[in-house]
């Protein structure tokens, strides 16, 4: 879901995806397209393996209703494009696809996904019936490229163990504040939590900031542009918007001082020791820094909730993001079924992909509670299941219940191209290499220029 390691496949897809036209683009099913019938086969291709088996169980309900069998596929991120590059160019791609908002519209210019809107407006799907805007994000030119299955957001994972030995509670880091001056109650926080070789933390005297045992707060590495797990929040807390408007924008504002506050702000606790450095984050990678008590918090999104509510080595809880100046702010994304163009059995993958998004699934991916549904009723029942689990998610949900508190995922043309380019820059920064101030303008001078080619 988040944006993971796209610049890694971002280079390779823009050159075989721009070689490949793959068709045009239109609504309903392309020539020789055979119809949806018993004994018809479509494939269904996604990246988490968390979520096959729930998704398997979609399958298996759709095909003893239409007698149409659904073969899932699923490959690890990087693998899943990788791989979904080559086979658009080999015309062996899957009927459907699992996507990203980050991806489609590269796919989309290029001919490779139908337009779903003529199946759409006869079949009376209610795009309205899915949370917030999301169903909007899938709307390029008119056309529309997928209708939204799931949706996440940001919160704070902490380690409930270590919170108790600095002398705080859960209720302590229920309510935090953020600001670019000082850092509030949060900046406070990962002090605190933060601790040296000798037991010194990071708010007591005599702290080493050159030999640190755990840091209060674990740098993920990546982010590329949108830092959707790392640094988002605070910039969208202080007032920053990414683009002059969203989806495709024209215009990215790195430049405002909004978002080079809020990065000089955590540059400079990545120098003061309360945050892992970029090297040995790099290095260690998110779980094993959790998992090894390395990191005493991190805010991370929510398809991740299982993965940190099933620890093995430490007891992780859940805590609402900091309210900053402007408020509290998470960026919500979500995924959908888009269909390859070259499929040879459109009414069939059309007919499965109304189905992935319709209550009756989305009711038993709420069930297995991996990601909160895209139907706002089947995401309460998501976070109920957790909920009969032990596990409180509600710091995922209730930020999702304002309106206000929500910055869609930015939607651009060239997302491979920009991202590359900005990773670079945001590793100076958290590698302490380049000042905000100096690089932020640079690089949205860069950005703007590659989206006014």
């Amino acid at each position: 879901m988040k944006y993971m390691k796209l610049a890694a496949v971002g280079a390779a897809a823009t050159l075989l995806l721009t070689a490949c036209g793959g068709g045009d683009s239109v609504g309903g099913a392309p020539e020789g397209s055979e119809p949806a019938e018993g004994g018809t086969t479509i494939t269904y291709s996604l990246w988490d393996s968390n979520q096959q088996p729930a998704y398997q169980k979609c399958a298996t309900k759709f095909g003893e209703d239409t007698g149409i069998t659904v073969n899932i596929s699923q490959q690890g991120w990087d693998d899943y494009w990788t791989s979904l590059t080559t086979d658009l160019v080999s015309g062996t791609a899957p009927d459907v696809i699992t996507n990203h908002v980050a991806y489609y519209p590269e796919l989309a210019t290029n001919g490779q996904l139908l337009d779903l809107a003529p199946m759409i407006e006869a079949d009376g799907v209610d795009l309205g019936q899915y949370t917030g805007e999301l169903a909007s994000l899938w709307n390029k030119d008119g056309e529309q490229y997928g209708i939204p299955q799931d949706w996440d957001t940001i919160a704070i994972v902490y380690n409930a163990t270590m919170l108790e030995e600095a002398g705080l509670t859960a209720e302590d880091v229920a309510n935090l504040d953020w600001n670019p001056q000082d850092g509030g109650s949060f900046g406070n926080l990962i002090k605190k939590l933060t601790v040296d070789k000798n037991g010194k933390r990071g708010d007591e005297e005599g702290f080493d900031s050159a030999n640190v045992e755990t840091y209060g707060w674990g740098l993920e590495k990546g982010g590329g542009v949108v830092g959707q797990t790392q640094w988002s929040w605070m910039a969208l807390a202080n007032g920053f918007n990414y683009l002059d408007r969203n989806p495709f924008g024209t215009e990215y504002q790195l430049d405002d001082p909004k978002v080079i506050e809020a990065l000089t702000w955590y540059q400079e606790q990545i120098e003061a020791g309360y945050v892992m450095p970029l090297e040995q984050a790099g290095q260690l990678g998110l779980e094993p820094m959790m998992e090894q008590g390395k990191a005493a918090l991190i805010t991370d999104g929510s398809w991740r909730i299982g993965t940190w509510a099933n620890s093995a080595n430490q007891k992780l809880a859940f805590a609402p993001l900091p309210t900053g100046p402007a408020g509290q702010k998470t960026i919500i994304n979500g995924l959908a079924p888009s269909i390859v163009a070259s499929t040879k059995n459109a009414d069939a993958a059309w007919q499965w992909v109304k189905y992935l998004t319709s209550e009756e699934c989305q009711a038993m991916i709420a069930e297995e509670a991996v990601v909160f549904p895209s139907i706002p009723a089947q995401a309460e029942a998501a976070a109920a299941k957790h909920e009969a689990n032990g596990v409180d998610v509600s710091a995922f949900l209730d930020i999702s219940l304002d309106a206000a508190n929500l910055s869609y995922y930015p939607i651009t043309d060239k997302a491979n191209e920009i991202n590359a380019l900005a990773q670079a820059v945001i590793d100076d920064i958290e590698g302490l290499k380049v000042k905000p101030a100096d690089a932020l303008p640079q690089l949205n001078t860069e950005i703007n220029q590659i989206l006014g080619k």
